[in-house]
């Protein structure tokens, strides 16, 4: 995200003086270069350089949001928009789950991979050497790709005689000074910053334990509910977004977007009481609901940036976009992973309590624990008290008495785990 934010800016001006093809070339190159290099790193440094240099060099978000822009018409162009923000999202869904699924072969597969073997050696080799490979597919089809930058020539020489030179010269300043243009991008940073802080809690919420507010989930439940969500994003996004948008404008979609995203972001708590089959596809509904509001959004500021310029800008304004949006993204992770921490410390706390939902849940369930189990204990003890009136107490009183105490702690393990 830093090499990124870095050159954005420049990637983007060369393609509005070259093209949008050559960059796009470079990116995908960049990609099965430095993302196979990362795959062989033995080190911490390694890793980070390889990763740096893959955001300094790639610079093809930038340029690809212009040339969807340009190489649709104008009724067509939320289509073409709306599948560069699908396969952001769709990747930042099923990137991760590939990842878990390919990761370390030795230990997952060892009939198939051996240890001594190249991916037994580098364990992470695999998942990036398959986006690598498919990367490699991406530039080789990108070389018959049409170049976009003189479709409208003639446009652009007549616009061109009516710009002075000093604002040819100053093509970024006059971007910042461009007020729907920068909006439309606060917007889209600020969604950016949020859409990754919830990619990075989602999981490790999840995958928590329910006495922590989570659900308990195994890394192969996460990996489904994510594939889910991916294959509703992208059937929404390539058929209903367009339509939709048709209808209401980018804008007054992106608004219902973000305000259907407070109450549905407040009921994922609630969500945690659930169990079975209720909990499966609420969680479902809601991760495919909670992603396609945040498509639509980013959609939305897609298209607001790009009919804010014009062409012989577009290039540099997607550049300036997304170098905002790389410095979101680079912390959007850590925030939301250092709250995630912190509200797991706060669980009766008396002010925002994180559990207080779970922790009602949790008092309940032990005091009908305490009384089914008090209940059997007693018994015991009068049947204990009977027979020493008798005869004393027997063998299988002392047996009751043993099995109440191994239910009890039987059962309050269960709710420790719980």
């Amino acid at each position: 995200m830093i090499g990124r934010a870095l050159t954005s800016v420049l990637w983007g001006v060369v393609a509005d003086r070259y093209g949008r093809k050559p960059v796009i070339l470079l990116g995908t190159s960049t990609v099965v270069i430095f993302n196979t290099l990362f795959g062989f790193s033995v080190n911490y440094w390694m890793a980070i350089i390889t990763r740096f240099l893959l955001g300094f060099l790639n610079g093809v978000l930038g340029p690809i949001k212009a040339y969807a822009c340009e190489l649709f018409p104008d009724r067509y162009q939320a289509l073409g928009l709306s599948s560069i923000s699908t396969s952001w999202g769709i990747g930042l869904i099923i990137g991760p789950a590939l990842g878990g699924f390919l990761a370390q072969p030795a230990e997952k597969f060892p009939s198939l991979v051996s240890s001594d073997s190249l991916f037994g050696r580098f364990p992470y080799l695999l998942p990036c050497l398959s986006i690598s490979i498919f990367a490699l597919v991406v530039t080789i089809a990108a070389f018959w790709l049409p170049e976009t930058l003189h479709f409208h020539k003639r446009e652009l020489e007549s616009a061109s005689e009516e710009i002075p030179d000093e604002k040819k010269d100053s093509n970024v300043i006059s971007l910042l000074k461009n007020w729907p243009l920068m909006s439309s991008i606060i917007v889209y940073c600020v969604f950016s910053l949020h859409d990754m802080a919830y990619t990075e809690i989602f999981s490790l919420w999840a995958e928590s334990p329910k006495s922590l507010g989570g659900l308990s989930y195994s890394t192969e439940d996460v990996g489904t509910v994510l594939s889910i969500t991916g294959a509703g994003l992208l059937i929404f996004q390539t058929s209903l977004y367009p339509f939709v948008e048709r209808i209401f404008g980018p804008i007054v979609v992106a608004r219902i977007s973000g305000v259907l995203s407070i109450p549905l972001l407040t009921a994922y708590p609630y969500i945690a009481l659930l169990s079975g089959f209720l909990l499966t596809f609420t969680l479902n509904f809601a991760s495919i609901m909670k992603n396609v509001l945040s498509i639509s959004i980013i959609t939305g500021t897609f298209i607001l940036q790009n009919k804010a310029v014009d062409q012989h800008q577009r290039g540099a304004a997607n550049g300036i976009a997304m170098t905002l949006q790389s410095i979101c993204k680079a912390i959007g992770p850590a925030c939301g992973g250092a709250l995630l921490s912190w509200s797991q410390k706060r669980q009766n706390a008396s002010f925002l309590p994180v559990n207080s939902i779970n922790g009602g849940i949790i008092a309940k369930d032990l005091r009908q624990l305490n009384q089914r189990y008090s209940y059997k204990c007693l018994h015991a003890l009068r049947k204990t008290a009977v027979n020493s009136t008798n005869s004393g107490i027997t063998e299988e009183d002392v047996s009751q008495l043993t099995n109440s105490n191994s239910i009890i702690a039987e059962g309050l393990s269960q709710l420790n785990q719980q």
